[in-house]
């Protein structure tokens, strides 16, 4: 059975003008270069729309302010991946495995570069600004886990898991795959994170995952 599409609320629309579309990739480029060139408390709205055009109106319309903005950078990859992702995720008849795949992909994304950059500015923020803190959570987190949880029971649903508590299957799920990656990536230099390593411990841990609550 096809995986359910996966679908965010700060997703652009499926009908949005390619126009408009193009203008919001733009503000986002603009915003993640300029976050982690000057950091995040240095840069204005301003500066952000100096470097990509547009306006302050649509800024504000598309992303609230500038910490929905940081929000739309952390997420922009599993928005603009997500199709591959999904197509990826049909082709795959085993639970198992699409835990395996996501995993993996998650793991190279995390410790890309600029996704450390981005993830320091977040811890940094969140530091800073409780309020911040709480609506990453809510917003970035929790929907996370929704989504993971959706997907466990579906395969509930069609036999190919036993999952007895979905969300809470999620949260484990998620801190396995991110916890070891979003930690060395905090503390360390990327060119001092042992890739093969940190896959190899996430595997074990997936396996167990796998085994403990039968997903096929």
């Amino acid at each position: 059975m096809q995986a359910k599409a996966l679908r965010h609320p700060h997703d652009a629309p499926p009908n949005c003008d390619g126009r408009r579309e193009d203008r919001r990739r733009a503000i986002l480029d603009a915003a993640e270069t300029l976050f982690i060139e000057q950091g995040f408390a240095k840069v204005s709205l301003a500066a952000i729309i100096r470097r990509s055009g547009g306006s302050l109106a649509t800024v504000y319309e598309l992303f609230g302010n500038k910490h929905g903005l940081l929000r739309a950078v952390v997420e922009r990859d599993k928005y603009e991946g997500r199709e591959a992702l999904e197509n990826e995720m049909a082709q795959i008849d085993s639970a198992a495995e699409i835990l395996r795949m996501i995993a993996d992909r998650v793991l190279l994304r995390m410790t890309e570069s600029r996704a450390i950059a981005i993830l320091r500015i977040v811890i940094s923020e969140s530091m800073t600004d409780p309020e911040f803190a709480r609506d990453f959570y809510r917003e970035v987190h929790l929907q996370r886990v929704a989504e993971v949880a959706g997907l466990f029971r579906e395969w509930n649903e069609d036999g190919r898991a036993q999952i007895d508590e979905p969300e809470a299957a999620a949260e484990l799920y998620i801190a396995m795959v991110m916890g070891d990656a979003e930690l060395k990536a905090m503390l360390g230099d990327r060119n001092d994170l042992d890739l093969g390593a940190l896959k190899k411990r996430l595997n074990w841990r997936i396996d167990i995952f796998i085994q403990h609550f039968k997903i096929k």
